[in-house]
C-alpha cells in the first residue's frame, strides 16, 4: 500500500486551508470556510436579507390581519381605528409596566447582593488571582501607550468606551458581541493607520495590546456562554477523543518515532502547550500556546526523519498529538480565539495557518471512520466499543536501542492482554459448567421421578417394641435371677 493511500482519510490540500471566497487569507471551519473579512461581509449580507425578508412578511401580515378585520367591521370602520388604537396603547401599558418591574426588582436584588458578591470574592483565591492579573495588565498598558502620546490618550478612551458599551451589550448573542468586538479592532487599526500615520509594525503591537487589555476583563462574560452550545460541543469532543484513545502513530501515518528519547520530550511539551492553551485569557495567547506546540510538532518529525517537516507530516502529527493529550474545553476555546481575536491574526502569518490545521484536525477527529484508518468496519466497531483492541508492538520487533521502560511497558501490555484472553475463556468455561450443572440436576431430577412413578413407596405401620430383656417382668416374676461372673483361684 503507497503512502498515498494509506493518507488518503487525512491528507488536506493546502488550498483547502485557504479562504473558499479565493481572497488570498486563511478561512476557518468556524467561519465556514471563509476568512474573517468575508464571513462578515457574507454575515452582513445573510442577516440584511433575513432582516428584509422578516419586514416583509410583517407588513404582510399586519395587510391581511387588517383586511380580515375590516371585512368583519365593515359598517363601523371609524371604531376599529379607535379600537386599533386603543389595543396599541395599552400593549404600550402593559410594557412599561413589565420593564418597571423587571428594573425595581433587578435593582433591589443588585444592592442586597452586591456586598455578598465582594465578600465572596475577597474570599476566593481564584478571584484574588484574576483581579492581580487584570491590575497587571493595567499597568502594563498604561506603560505601553506612553510611547504613543497623544494617539496613546485616544486608543485608551476608545476602550473605555468599549468595555463600557459591551458591559450594556451583555444581553445580545455572542455573535452580535463577536461583531461589535471585530468591528471595534478594525476602526481604532484605521485610525493609527490613517489618522495618525502609525507604521504597520507599531500598528500590530497596539493592536496586540488592545485585545490583551480589554479581553482581560471581558474574558469570563465571553468565554463559554451559557446562551450558546460551546459546553455540550466541548463534553461532545472529549467523549470522541476517549473512545477513539487506541489509536496507534502507524494508523495515522505519524512520522514520529516516541523511542528516542529526544523526540518523546518534544511530543510531551507538545502535549503540554495544547493542553496549556485553556489557561489562558488572552486569544492572542491562548493562539501562542498552539504555535508552540506546533513548532514543537515540527521539531519531533525533523528529528525522526533527519530531514525538513512537510505539511503533510504535520495534520496527521498534530490529529495524534490532539487526541493523545485530549484538551479541556477544546471547542470552547476554538470558539473564543475566532470570536474575539483580532481577525489579521487569525487571516496571516504562522498563527493563522497553525489555527487553521488545528480546526481542521478537530473536524478530523469527529468524522473519524474505519476508511480513514484503513481498517474493516467491523475492527473499527469492536475497537469504539472497547470490545478489543489494536495488537501491540511483538517482542521480536524491537529495536535493539530501545529504552528498558519501553520494553517493560510492552511487556505489561502484552501480560495484560494474555490476561484478558485468558479471562474470557474462563467466562465462557464458567458459562459452559454452570449450563451442564444446569442440564445435570433437570437429569437426575428426572430419572428420581421416573423411579418414584415406576415404584411407588409403600409405607406399612410400625411393628411392637420388644421388651428388653433386663427390663422387669411381672408375668415371669420366678425366673431365676442372672447370672454372675464367677472367679476362679488358679
Amino acid at each position: 500500500m503507497s503512502l498515498k493511500s494509506e493518507r488518503r482519510g487525512i491528507h488536506v490540500d493546502q488550498s483547502e486551508l485557504l479562504c473558499k471566497k479565493g481572497c488570498g487569507y486563511y478561512g476557518n471551519p468556524g467561519w465556514q470556510g471563509f476568512c474573517s473579512k468575508c464571513w462578515r461581509e457574507e454575515y452582513q449580507k445573510a442577516r440584511q436579507k433575513q432582516i428584509q425578508e422578516d419586514w416583509e412578511l410583517a407588513e404582510r401580515l399586519q395587510r391581511e390581519e387588517e383586511e380580515a378585520y375590516a371585512s368583519t367591521q365593515h359598517p363601523q370602520g371609524a371604531q376599529s381605528l379607535t379600537f386599533s388604537k386603543f389595543e396599541e396603547k395599552k400593549s404600550n401599558e402593559k410594557l412599561r409596566k413589565v420593564t418597571t418591574v423587571k428594573k425595581f426588582f433587578g435593582a433591589s436584588s443588585r444592592a442586597g447582593s452586591k456586598k455578598e458578591v465582594q465578600e465572596a470574592k475577597a474570599a476566593s483565591p481564584i478571584s484574588r488571582q484574576v483581579s492581580i492579573e487584570t491590575d497587571r495588565v493595567s499597568k502594563d498598558f498604561f506603560e505601553f501607550l506612553k510611547a504613543y502620546h497623544k494617539p496613546g490618550q485616544e486608543i485608551y478612551k476608545q476602550c473605555k468606551l468599549f468595555l463600557e458599551a459591551m458591559h450594556h451589550k451583555r444581553d445580545l448573542s455572542i455573535e452580535e458581541q463577536s461583531e461589535y468586538t471585530q468591528d471595534f479592532y478594525q476602526s481604532v487599526a484605521d485610525k493609527l493607520h490613517a489618522r495618525w500615520k502609525v507604521s504597520p509594525e507599531k500598528v500590530e503591537m497596539a493592536m496586540d495590546q488592545i485585545e490583551k487589555y480589554i479581553m482581560t476583563r471581558l474574558y469570563k462574560y465571553v468565554f463559554c456562554p451559557e446562551t450558546t452550545e460551546d459546553e455540550k460541543k466541548d463534553l461532545a469532543v472529549q467523549k470522541r477523543i476517549r473512545a477513539l484513545h487506541w489509536v496507534t502513530l502507524q494508523m495515522l501515518c505519524v512520522p514520529v518515532n516516541e523511542e528516542i528519547p529526544e523526540v518523546s520530550d518534544v511530543v510531551v511539551k507538545a502535549i503540554t502547550d495544547i493542553i496549556e492553551m485553556d489557561s489562558k485569557r488572552v486569544p492572542r495567547d491562548k493562539l501562542a500556546c498552539i504555535t508552540s506546540c506546533s513548532k514543537h510538532i515540527f521539531t519531533a518529525i525533523r528529528t525522526t526523519k533527519n530531514e525538513p517537516a512537510s505539511a503533510d507530516d504535520f495534520l496527521p502529527t498534530l490529529i495524534y498529538i490532539v487526541l493523545k493529550g485530549n484538551p479541556p474545553r477544546l471547542q470552547s476555546n476554538i470558539q473564543y480565539i475566532t470570536r474575539f481575536c483580532n481577525p489579521s491574526r487569525l487571516m496571516t502569518g504562522e498563527d493563522g495557518y497553525y489555527f487553521t490545521n488545528l480546526c481542521c484536525a478537530v473536524a478530523f477527529i469527529e468524522k473519524l471512520d474505519a476508511q480513514s484508518l484503513n481498517l474493516s468496519q467491523e475492527d473499527f466497531d469492536r475497537y469504539m466499543s472497547g470490545q478489543a483492541s489494536p495488537k501491540r508492538q511483538e517482542p521480536e520487533d524491537w529495536s535493539a536501542d530501545m529504552c528498558v521502560g519501553v520494553r517493560q511497558m510492552y511487556r505489561n501490555l502484552d501480560l495484560l492482554s494474555q490476561l484478558n484472553e485468558r479471562q474470557e475463556r474462563i467466562v465462557t468455561e464458567a458459562k459452559k459448567l454452570e449450563q451442564d450443572l444446569i442440564d445435570w440436576t433437570d437429569g437426575v431430577a428426572k430419572e428420581v421421578q421416573e423411579i418414584v412413578e415406576k415404584y411407588p413407596l409403600e409405607i406399612k405401620p410400625p411393628n411392637p417394641a420388644l421388651a428388653a430383656i433386663d427390663s422387669e417382668n411381672v408375668e415371669n416374676d420366678k425366673l431365676p435371677p442372672p447370672l454372675q461372673p464367677q472367679v476362679y483361684a488358679g
